[in-house]
């Protein structure tokens, strides 16, 4: 069997024709932590956050240092990955089956107290996202990943047995005839196949809109915007949840450059919601701290199995 290589990995992360089912998704983390194991690049402990790590590659990429990965989710053991990753189908094949009712079966109960849902997404994801650390520039790999979360949140919804697409629309601008605005949408999803017709314009009553990004940093007005503008447009209210994967980046530290610093911008959060409209729900992999122990975040914001078990069904209409 042929050796894998760092090279490999990346190229299997810039490969267009890849990652069209979950499987692929599980191969590559699945590859990524067998090549830590063997190859043993630097692991370094955050100073400031002991529960955050980071790996630094060897001279033969730059010494390249990757992003932080809070060890509280992220599995270091290819086998436990693997274990996990099979109980992970297991879950979604049970909610497929049961819905929301799902939630109160005795085994799916125990596997949500785990919250081993979360653990999956954050490795295979941050697996990946640390196999684009890895280029010489960070621009090579930035919007593949970006691309390759959203596609994983796509095929998670179509995984328990939703329909989920992403969209562009062209939104009459009211009051200027012949003027459109182009709307890209990340995700609009459904538990029927809903058929757009006139009535409907561009977003159906039963359908529910997404946006999935990695972090919120630079990125967070656009979900509330997004909320605004398709509501005021289309003239009724539009569901829109916004859907993250985690807010933390390396920064420095004293004399250290493994700090670990937070890109959640509470005070924006919380004037966007005043000042535009609250969201339907946001979600996090890994949430930040505060999220948790302050209760005005804590009413909005909620993990990511949260919206798996419950908040899915209850947004999704018949």
């Amino acid at each position: 069997m042929k050796e894998v290589k760092l090279a490999d990995l990346q190229e299997s992360v810039q490969d267009k024709s890849a990652f069209a089912a979950l499987a692929d998704y599980s191969t590559i983390c699945h590859t990524f932590l067998n090549f830590v194991k063997k190859e043993q690049p630097t692991r370094i402990i955050s100073p400031s956050h002991s529960n955050y790590i980071f790996y630094q590659y060897s001279e033969e990429y730059g010494h390249k240092i990757t992003r932080p990965l809070n060890i509280n989710l992220f599995f270091e053991s290819a086998a436990n990955f693997k274990g996990a990753f099979e109980r992970f189908m297991s879950f979604l094949t049970d909610l497929r089956k049961y819905k929301i009712a799902a939630r109160d079966r005795k085994v799916t109960k125990a596997y949500v107290e785990s919250k081993e849902t979360n653990k999956i997404i954050y490795t295979v994801q941050q697996a990946i996202g640390c196999i684009g650390d890895s280029f010489e520039s960070p621009n090579q790999s930035r919007k593949r990943i970006g691309q390759l979360f959203e596609t994983l949140i796509k095929l998670i919804i179509k995984e328990v047995g939703l329909d989920c697409e992403s969209r562009t629309i062209n939104l009459p601008i009211p009051g200027y005839p012949g003027y459109k605005m182009s709307y890209e949408l990340d995700l609009v999803f459904s538990r029927n196949k809903a058929i757009i017709a006139s009535e409907t314009s561009f977003i159906h009553h039963a359908e529910v809109v997404g946006s999935v990004k990695t972090t919120s940093k630079d990125r967070i007005d656009k979900a509330f915007l997004d909320k605004y503008l398709l509501t005021k447009l289309l003239g009724r209210n539009i569901p829109v949840i916004a859907i993250f994967l985690h807010d933390v980046q390396r920064a420095r530290r004293s004399n250290s450059i493994f700090g670990i610093n937070s890109t959640f911008k509470s005070n924006h959060f919380l004037g966007y919601t005043v000042a535009l409209n609250r969201l339907d729900g946001v979600y996090y992999v890994d949430p930040r701290p505060e999220m948790v122990t302050n209760d005005r975040l804590r009413e909005q914001i909620q993990d990511f199995q949260q919206f798996l078990v419950k908040d899915l069904w209850v947004l999704s209409k018949e």
